[in-house]
C-alpha cells in the first residue's frame, strides 16, 4: 500500500513518462480545434504568473487552471474579470465558489467572448452590404472539490460549450478533471499546503462541435447543362465536426518564504494541447502581508517556453487585498501579457472573499 510519500512521487514519476512520450509527437495539429477561447485563462492572478497556476490552492480561479484547487478554499469567492482584446474582441468571466463542510466545495463558472459587430460582405460588394452580424462564444461550467485526505484533493467540472456565428450555432459537452498533492517537503510552517505541491488537471474533455443554421442553405441547379429542371434547389452544405482545445497540465509549486510579513510563491507547469506543441509556463507570486490591513502582490511570468512559434512571452501584474469586517475581503487583480502580433492584453479582476 502506498503511504503519502510514496504515492506523490509515483505520480510524479507517471506523469513525466506521459509527458515525456507526447513531447515527441508531431505534427502539432495547429488550427484543427474550435472554441478556441477556452484557452484565455480565468484571473488576474494566474494569468500574471504566465499561466503557471496548476498547482496553485486555494482560489476561485482554480475552477479554470485546475479544479482540486478549490477544496482548499476555507469559505466563499467571488469574482469578476474583463480582458479587452484587439478589435473590440471582449473576454469577460464570472466565477464563485463556496465550501459546505463535510461535504465540499461547488462552484459556478461562465466565461464569454465577444467578438463584437461585423461588416458582412460579398463578392459583388466587397465594401460592405450595409448588414452586420455578431458572433460570440461562451461556457457554463458547474464543479465540485472535495479533500480525500488532508494531502490529496480532487475537482471535477461539467462544462457546456456554445460558439454562434450569425445564423450558426454549435454546442459541446465537456468535463475538466483534476487533482492536487499537497506533500508537506520542505514547509516553512509546517502546513501541508505551504509545502511543495503536484498538481495535475484535463481540461475540455468532451464531444465535437458542429455547426448548424440558416447559413448551411444555398439555391444549387443540380443540373446546369440540362433546361426544364429546378433551377434553384434549396441545398445543406453537411459540416465538419471539430474537437475541443484539449489541454493536459501537470505543475508544481512551492512557497521559499513564508513569515509574519512575507510570501514568495514559485510555480512551473508543463502544457501537452492537442492543438500545439508542448510547452512550460513559470509564475512568481510575492505578497506583502500588512497585518489588520490586508496584502499586496506582486506577480510575475512567462508563457510558451519552448512552444513553437509562440506569440506569448513576458507576463506581470499585481494586486491588493483589503480585509473588511469578519471574514469579508476585496480583492483587485491586474494582469499585463506580451501577445506579440496580437499587442498587448490587459486583465482586470475584482473578488470578493467571504
Amino acid at each position: 500500500m502506498f503511504n503519502k510519500i510514496k504515492f506523490p512521487a509515483l505520480l510524479l514519476l507517471l506523469s513525466i513518462l506521459v509527458l515525456n512520450t507526447a513531447f515527441g509527437q508531431k505534427p502539432y495539429r495547429v488550427g484543427t480545434t474550435s472554441t478556441n477561447f477556452l484557452e484565455l485563462g480565468v484571473g488576474s492572478d494566474g494569468m500574471a504568473m504566465g499561466d503557471a497556476y496548476v498547482a496553485i490552492p486555494g482560489r476561485v480561479s482554480s475552477f479554470y487552471w485546475n479544479p482540486a484547487g478549490l477544496a482548499h478554499l476555507t469559505g466563499g469567492e467571488f469574482l469578476f474579470m474583463q480582458q479587452p482584446w484587439i478589435v473590440d474582441i471582449n473576454n469577460i468571466a464570472f466565477a464563485g465558489a463556496y465550501l459546505l463542510p463535510g461535504l465540499g466545495t461547488f462552484s459556478l463558472g461562465i466565461s464569454s467572448l465577444d467578438y463584437g459587430n461585423i461588416d458582412v460582405t460579398t463578392m459583388e460588394m466587397q465594401d460592405g452590404t450595409g448588414e452586420q452580424y455578431t458572433a460570440s462564444e461562451y461556457f457554463l461550467s458547474l464543479g465540485f472539490a472535495r479533500k480525500l485526505a488532508q494531502w490529496f484533493s480532487f475537482g471535477i467540472n461539467a462544462k457546456f460549450v456554445s460558439s454562434q456565428i450569425w445564423h450558426m450555432k454549435a454546442n459541446a459537452m465537456a468535463v475538466d478533471l483534476g487533482a492536487l498533492v499537497s506533500t508537506g517537503f520542505f514547509s516553512l510552517t509546517g502546513k501541508q499546503e505551504d509545502g511543495l505541491n503536484i498538481g495535475m488537471s484535463i481540461s475540455n474533455y468532451g464531444t465535437k462541435m458542429k455547426y448548424e443554421g440558416l447559413d448551411q442553405v444555398f439555391p444549387i441547379d443540380v443540373l446546369v447543362d440540362e433546361a426544364g429542371n429546378f433551377k434553384d434547389v434549396p441545398g445543406q452544405f453537411k459540416m465538419t465536426e471539430w474537437e475541443l482545445p484539449l489541454i493536459f497540465r501537470i505543475g508544481v509549486s512551492y512557497i521559499p518564504v513564508n513569515n509574519t510579513y512575507n510570501r514568495l510563491t514559485l510555480a512551473v507547469d508543463a502544457l501537452h494541447p492537442n492543438n500545439n506543441s508542448e510547452s512550460l509556463n513559470v509564475g512568481s507570486e510575492y505578497e506583502l502581508k500588512i497585518p489588520g490591513t490586508g496584502s499586496l502582490f506582486a506577480r510575475a511570468g512567462y508563457k510558451g517556453i519552448f512552444m513553437d512559434e509562440s506569440v506569448y512571452g513576458l507576463t506581470f501584474g499585481g494586486g491588493i487585498k483589503i480585509n473588511m469586517l469578519g471574514n469579508t475581503a476585496l480583492k483587485i487583480d491586474y494582469a499585463y501579457k506580451d501577445m506579440d502580433v496580437l499587442g498587448n492584453i490587459h486583465v482586470y479582476t475584482f473578488g470578493i472573499n467571504f
